[in-house]
């Protein structure tokens, strides 16, 4: 069960960070030299709806994963090291941002591409960029917390 467990907790961070990655490093710069700003909006509307139903599963599976894990590994979470703690928090200020993101800018995003305002599409496009840049960041810093934190000095 345990290993199972990990499994899904490993797999549910690589989708969602890297997404992210791959989003933000790789596909953005793309879309944005090689694509008008109405294409480039409808295409984010589509890349995002897709990708955000597999971050609802991610939202869904790393706590419940995390917390079981922390029972099986450490007897609770008070027993647990300070980097699981750590992860735990920087987790949940990862699900909030994406619940933002998600129920406003991406909502707008959404009704800005259906009503073709480009402009306001724009904006909230760029609104969602920095937030998954933070995202982002802060995935990359539970990641070297999770493989680094364990392993004392």
């Amino acid at each position: 069960m345990t290993a199972l467990l990990i499994l899904l907790h490993l797999l549910s961070a690589v989708v969602w960070v890297g997404g992210m990655f791959f989003a933000y490093l790789i596909l953005r710069p793309a879309a944005v030299t090689e694509l008008e700003p109405p294409l480039r909006l409808r295409l984010w509307r589509r890349v995002l709806s897709a990708f955000f139903r597999w971050v609802w599963a991610a939202v869904v599976l790393l706590p419940v994963t995390g917390l079981a894990l922390a029972g099986r590994m450490f007897g609770g979470l008070a027993q647990a090291p300070v980097h699981v703690h750590v992860m735990l928090l920087l987790g949940i200020v990862m699900i909030l941002i994406f619940l933002h993101v998600f129920f406003a800018p991406g909502r707008r995003l959404r009704r800005a591409v259906a009503d073709e305002d480009w402009q306001e599409g724009g904006r909230q496009l760029g609104r969602i960029r920095r937030l998954v840049g933070v995202n982002l960041l802060i995935g990359l810093v539970v990641i070297a917390l999770a493989g680094a934190g364990r392993f004392p000095g």
